[in-house]
């Protein structure tokens, strides 16, 4: 066999390498393709007018009812250019959020270049390959300072894996072959040992390949919300389009010069709210970005926002809730029996048991004295643990079982248990900690303590959670009275105890039964089925190929309450998303005093309208046109950075959103209008210092 160094094992990736102006710039000028214009329907009327204007002010012999005397075309040229700068504006905020994902697959894509696999074929020959060769159900060997080639599940060894060309976390992970935490990832690389791993991903179809595919996207699929504000906008968009174009017709019939198309075109596209729709996208795709930020990758917008629409939380409670790892803290021997046999007891129990609970008791043992026997595999039938059998251990060649297990297990299977045996668990049980009953055959010896801790701060998420409205139910398989003491120690609002896999799938059925959102965490095969029947799934990276295939967002760095940062992500992204509808729509109740009295100069009453005191209406129209479009890129930070959030209940929120982003988006288009108007008054000298004195006059007249 060839066992030559494999190629790609020496890759390097940036993590997160900068976003590149150049690509931003040119992908905001490719966005004027008519295509990309007609998905927002607020700025496609921008486009569609801003071509109108365009061809009256180059060919004012085509339109000879609009350019007729006193058309001036450095007038419709300028308010062209701003119309332009608008839509440009509105590009360039969607092109940076995609080029910060795009950067990021540039990253991932270097993974996968050049790798190789080490293949183990039937007869045992191992030979390599390149990574695009091997196929579902083969499998590989990978050594200490190699590369995984594809995506598996390890069948045979143990490693020390490096995922920070994932997860961009310099610590190691362990990855072992039985139970939950055996999946590795294409472009990770094994630091100590040596294991074997079973294909489960096809070329092209990788978790790699899937996660370039996502950033990549060029239509985006749009959230629910996101769909329903976007129809809110075309409606208001077209109601306001209607109000403009019956208000130019009742000017053009009054024959009295008033009519003005270049002015009309900047009421509409002032009064539509273009702020909110050069920005909805940019909001959505950066909601998207600040969850990858969090190591977390979300296989669509839809759970993201979901994660801020959650009302329902299902936590499990060990390694979400509690610390996990469960240690062997104290034995227990049942009546007439000793300290040592129990301790051998357990010792035979956990002979096979390569969990960290089974190495725990191994371990606990062994510091009291008590070594393990020696026990061959080919003498003994090992009793792995089940959710349905909740016990665990080994039969003997005489048939007799040595036994691990809950309480209620084991008092099934022996038709009982000894009373001062059931009163010592329960007494664990009530200070939060696990007993397993130890059993040889038919005789009980007694009892293995674990505990698990809680983890420090959890309450603190929890009781932010609840502020936000979201109940919190944690599903253990833990007797209840372990349950119960958790769960007032951690402050969770539920708990469901003895829960098998089904009851996970159960309980978000029933949820969902009364209208709930609801997200939960799993990384085991028999989480699949709940993940993916709840609203946001999220799969732990070290977890099985089938709970990361079910779920719709996975962890990279695999921690449960990671979950509690995401519903915290998708509450900013859409409260990130009303703030700016709320700003954008006041922001147009502004421009309407700017550029209404500019409408009906020559009319009576037209000064009343004009509380900004802008005398010339020409200036007036191009500084609102201007302010316009100047707060599309001023709000691209707010949109991708999102708006800052913290835990509190709707009412709040609501009020907050109305006096900052409402009142602030009123007097922001009152102040930034006259500003304009002033700079460009004195530009195109006109008395501008009288403007501003009839504005101070009229501000002291109304106090």
């Amino acid at each position: 066999m060839s066992m030559a160094v494999p190629p790609g094992s020496q890759v390097s990736v940036q993590r997160r390498p900068h976003t590149s102006w150049t690509r931003v710039v040119s992908q905001s000028f490719y966005k004027f393709s008519p295509s990309e214009q007609i998905r927002n329907p607020v700025m496609f009327v921008v486009y569609i007018y801003t071509f109108f204007v365009a061809a009256v002010t180059f060919f004012p012999w085509a339109f000879p009812d609009v350019a007729g005397p006193g058309f001036d075309q450095n007038y419709y040229l300028t308010i062209t250019v701003v119309l332009v700068l608008t839509l440009w504006f509105a590009n360039v905020a969607e092109s940076i959020a995609e080029a910060q994902a795009k950067a990021q697959a540039d990253s991932l894509r270097e993974t996968r270049t050049g790798l190789k696999a080490r293949q183990i074929y039937p007869d045992g020959r191992r030979d390599w390959v390149p990574s695009g060769s091997v196929h579902v159900g083969d499998r590989i060997e990978v050594k200490p300072n190699e590369i995984v080639a594809v995506d598996g599940d390890i069948v045979e060894g143990a490693g020390v894996i490096d995922e920070s060309m994932m997860t961009g976390e310099s610590a190691a992970v362990v990855r072992e072959s039985g139970g939950d935490h055996t999946s590795v990832i294409g472009g990770s690389r094994v630091l100590q040992g040596t294991i074997i791993v079973r294909v489960t991903a096809e070329p092209g179809s990788s978790f790699l390949d899937k996660m370039i595919q996502l950033v990549e996207a060029t239509h985006r699929e749009k959230s629910p919300n996101e769909v329903a504000l976007t129809i809110i906008l075309a409606a208001l968009t077209m109601a306001l389009l209607l109000v403009v174009v019956t208000f130019g017709y009742l000017l053009l019939g009054t024959h009295l010069g008033l009519f003005n198309l270049a002015t009309l075109i900047a009421l509409i596209v002032c009064l539509i709210p273009t702020t909110i729709g050069g920005l909805l996208s940019a909001v959505g795709i950066s909601g998207v970005n600040r969850v990858s930020k969090a190591n977390v990758v979300s296989k669509s917008g839809r759970a993201v926002e979901a994660a801020g629409d959650l009302d329902v939380l299902i936590l499990d409670k060990t390694g979400t809730i509690t610390v996990g790892n469960r240690l062997a803290v104290q034995f227990i021997p049942a009546p007439g029996e000793t300290d040592q046999s129990v301790m051998r007891g357990a010792l035979l129990a956990s002979a096979f048991d390569e969990t960290p609970e089974g190495r725990s008791v191994v371990r606990l043992a062994g510091l009291r004295g008590v070594q393990r026997e020696s026990v061959s595999m080919e003498n003994v039938q090992v009793i792995p643990f089940s959710p349905e059998r909740r016990a665990s251990g080994i039969r003997l060649p005489d048939g007799t079982e040595a036994m691990k297990g809950s309480v209620g297990a084991i008092q099934a299977a022996l038709g009982g248990l000894p009373p001062e045996t059931v009163a010592a668990a329960d007494q664990a049980s009530r200070q939060g900690m696990t007993p397993l009953v130890i059993a040889l055959g038919r005789k009980v010896l007694g009892i293995v303590v674990l505990k698990d801790v809680v983890k420090p701060g959890i309450r603190d998420r929890l009781v932010d959670l609840k502020t936000m409205g979201i109940r919190t139910v944690m599903c253990t398989g833990d007797n209840r009275l372990t349950a119960e003491a958790i769960a007032r120690e951690s402050g969770v609002d539920e708990y469901v105890a003895e829960a098998r896999p089904e009851s996970k799938l159960q309980l978000i059925n029933r949820e969902k039964q009364y209208g709930h959102l609801v997200a939960m965490t799993g990384d085991g095969t028999n989480d699949a089925p709940a993940l993916a029947r709840a609203d946001v799934g999220l799969a732990m990276n070290s977890g099985t190929s089938a709970a990361k295939e079910a779920g719709n967002m996975v962890d990279l760095d695999s921690d449960p309450t990671k979950l509690i940062e995401i519903v915290s992500i998708g509450k900013q992204l859409l409260i990130t998303r009303g703030a700016l509808t709320t700003f954008s729509i006041t922001n147009d109740v502004a421009k309407y005093f700017a550029i209404v009295p500019g409408l009906f100069v020559g009319l009576g009453g037209a000064a009343a309208l004009n509380i900004l005191q802008l005398p010339n209406p020409e200036t007036a129209v191009l500084a609102t046109l201007v302010f316009n479009a100047l707060m599309i890129p001023l709000l691209i930070p707010i949109a991708l950075r999102g708006v800052s959030f913290r835990p509190q209940s709707a009412v709040d929120l609501l009020r907050r959103n109305l006096l900052i982003y409402g009142l602030g988006g009123l007097l922001s288009a009152f102040i930034g209008i006259k500003v304009l108007y002033l700079l460009f008054a004195y530009s195109l000298n006109l008395p501008a210092v009288v403007s501003f004195g009839l504005a101070v006059h009229h501000l002291l007249g109304g106090l």
